[in-house]
């Protein structure tokens, strides 16, 4: 049994930060790379953010470079993304998940089988 779950949305002024974390719970997830995605009302679900395990390499959509920051602690079973000057287009349900395949190119989430609930992230301009 595995489970992802997601903490720190909230509601918060454009220009403002917010800190999420995700923990995993049932196993560890040694060796995997893990993200960030979101998704917006009436959007498809969006790439965020990924990290290694050993939070060497990382990488960023466009929209949040500069802005957000996604960094792990593999001792607490711990993902976080620091997410400061959020925009109001920054507003969505943010998800973590664990990468398990590589079919896909472009950090598609098809090839992350497992996901958290979720944690709503509403920026207000």
């Amino acid at each position: 049994q595995v489970q992802l779950v997601e903490s720190g949305g909230g509601l918060v002024q454009a220009g403002g930060s917010l800190r999420l974390s995700c923990v995993a719970f049932g196993r560890t997830f040694s060796g995997y790379v893990m993200g960030w995605f979101r998704q917006a009302p009436g959007k498809e679900r969006e790439f965020v953010a990924r990290i290694s395990w050993s939070g060497s390499s990382t990488d960023y959509a466009d929209s949040v470079k500069g802005r957000f920051t996604i960094s792990r602690d593999n001792a607490k079973n711990t993902m976080y993304l620091q997410m400061n000057n959020l925009k109001a287009e920054d507003t969505a349900v943010y998800s973590c998940a664990v990468k398990t395949s590589a079919y896909y190119t472009r950090n598609d989430p098809r090839d992350y089988a497992f996901w958290g609930q979720g944690t709503q992230v509403t920026v207000s301009s």
